[in-house]
């Protein structure tokens, strides 16, 4: 196990996974089976014994190592006592909402039964993580790392590094996550994070071994539920190479912000003296200032040598206008290739006519007394049925499309907030300019699942027309998950190629439980495997749709 990966006691409860080459020609993609098994346990991340998910007994959870295009096949037992569900942060999951693993898609996996997930990395590589996505699982672990790497054939813009490194970094509670959850309900705020896990261990818990003169590549994660975090290599400069599956240009930061629910890539070469350094993680934007650090150690220090000085300096934790620089300093690699040889296609993003503009504005509220959060001005509710199974099997009475409308209500933030299982509605092939505008406080982070977004414009104040002057219409970053400074606007442009019921969420986690979500449904009338895979053999079935069969709603053709 590489240093940095941090499990649990039992080594040999390590995931089961075999992989499966099938090399002659014509043959399908390779596979990889993992089988997880999904417990409680006890966990002791910031000082305090307290009850944690664990998979196959790890906190987080096994890592996936995988390639462009493997099929990776995951059975996951659950034995937990309430329903539980995995979804893949990142994964497009092309053609297959089926496996996306949130509740608007998947029945859950019932205390005691098992679901297998049939997912493929298809036209996909970089850095990603999956996390347990019902009630408020996720402040109680259940996560792990996602690696895709490229294919042998396919170049890579930077040299190989010596070795790779996942570092999942996020805020985390001492409370359960049962009693955070409580809270919600009951109408109050949560109150502000205990600590920062580094892989899930606190202050100078995790390490990672380097030699002197070698690159090094880390893979980092925001697993956390809600905080802006910066990242920094103590005396070490870092060059992004990758964010959310884009080669990104070779751009060299003393630190980096990471936003909640993103992912990206840095190279950073031992070239200090040798010694023991910090890699240091800390809030930004945060009422509560928090701090961790792990361990950087020279193979060529004493085992007793002490960390070289105090963690480096995070600079100003609220000062917007240095984040808002970096984000927009991030860019696609134009000369690198993607996970296939010509990964824009026939065509380039700038040049692509604009179907339709959707203004999205976050607000929060009171409904009946108790916090909510909203999009638009309707927060979402779970319906009794997901809402892909009700459109595959056309129950009716379950979502109502257009639920949700293309711009903020009169009114603005102060609008009073309607409570829907919220749809909107799309076509398959169109092309959407998504605003989203942010008049709160607080730093907001946006996530479209099967997805990946040109973020092309980011500012402070308020979007109008004549802020597309300012788009970045040639290298603009493509990834899943963007941020919205406070009383500010971020703007994102997507082909919307990927048929399928789509979560579009807050990844600030109380926010998203408190209804700051809806679901994007992309629909062609085709029904044919061509756009959308058939619904799975082994899809489990739930609320009005438990008894439902497939002649109610229209056959799939193959073609």
């Amino acid at each position: 196990m590489s240093p940095g990966r941090s499990t649990g006691a039992m080594a040999a409860a390590t995931c089961i996974c075999l992989f499966v080459f099938v090399s002659f020609a014509g043959a399908e993609d390779p596979y990889r089976f993992y089988d997880w098994e999904v417990t409680i346990g006890d966990i002791n991340p910031l000082g305090v014994r307290q009850k944690g998910i664990l998979i196959n007994e790890q906190f987080p959870g096994p890592e996936i190592d995988c390639q462009t295009n493997d099929n990776l096949i995951i059975n996951v037992r659950n034995r937990l006592s309430e329903p539980f569900l995995l979804s893949w942060n990142g994964l497009q999951h092309r053609k297959n909402s089926w496996q996306d693993g949130v509740s608007g898609t998947n029945c859950p996996i019932p205390p005691g039964q098992n679901f297998t997930y049939r997912l493929q990395a298809k036209d996909q590589i970089g850095s990603f993580f999956y996390f347990p996505s019902l009630a408020f699982h996720k402040a109680a672990g259940g996560f792990g790392a996602i690696r895709i790497h490229s294919r042998p054939l396919i170049p890579v813009p930077f040299d190989p590094p010596a070795d790779e490194y996942t570092v999942l970094i996020g805020d985390w509670y001492k409370t359960s996550h049962k009693a955070l959850q409580a809270m919600l309900d009951s109408g109050k705020q949560l109150p502000s994070p205990d600590g920062i896990l580094i892989n899930g261990k606190g202050p100078n818990g995790a390490s990672f071994n380097v030699e002197q003169g070698k690159t090094y590549r880390l893979r980092i994660s925001n697993v956390g539920l809600r905080s802006t975090l910066n990242v920094r290599v103590q005396d070490h400069n870092v060059t992004l190479v990758e964010a959310e599956g884009t080669h990104t240009v070779q751009n060299t930061y003393s630190s980096l912000d990471v936003h909640a629910g993103q992912s990206l890539s840095v190279l950073f070469t031992a070239n200090r003296a040798a010694g023991v350094y910090h890699i240091a993680v800390s809030t930004r934007f945060a009422k509560r200032a928090l701090s961790s650090t792990a361990v950087l150690r020279y193979a060529s220090s004493r085992s007793s040598a002490y960390v070289s000085g105090p963690p480096p300096p995070a600079g100003l934790a609220d000062d917007i206008d240095f984040s808002l620089d970096q984000a927009r300093s991030i860019r696609t690699n134009l000369t690198a290739s993607g996970p296939r040889p010509n990964p824009q296609g026939s065509y380039h993003y700038g040049s692509i006519n604009v179907t339709r503009t959707i203004r999205l504005a976050n607000s929060a509220g009171r409904v009946a007394g108790k916090q909510r959060y909203a999009v638009n001005g309707v927060s979402f509710v779970e319906a009794d049925t997901p809402l892909k199974l009700a459109d595959y099997f056309k129950i009716s009475g379950v979502f109502r499309l257009g639920s949700i409308p293309d711009a903020p209500p009169a009114g603005g933030a102060a609008a009073a907030l309607r409570r829907e299982a919220a749809v909107m509605d799309s076509d398959y092939r169109s092309f959407l300019e998504i605003v989203l505008e942010n008049s709160e406080d607080s730093v907001q982070s946006w996530h479209l699942d099967g997805y990946s977004v040109f973020v092309v414009g980011m500012d402070k104040g308020v979007w109008s027309e004549q802020s597309r002057k300012s788009y970045n219409l040639v290298d603009a970053v493509s990834r899943c998950t963007v941020q919205v400074y406070p009383r500010a606007w971020t703007a994102v442009l997507v082909a919307l190629d990927n048929v399928g019921m789509w979560n579009l969420r807050s990844e600030d986690w109380a926010r998203r439980y408190l209804g700051q979500q809806f679901y994007l449904r992309v629909y062609t009338p085709s029904h044919s495997f061509r756009d959308e895979l058939p619904i799975p053999s082994n899809a489990l079935r739930c609320g009005r749709a438990t008894n439902a069969t497939s002649s109610s709603s229209l056959p799939l053709s193959r073609y």
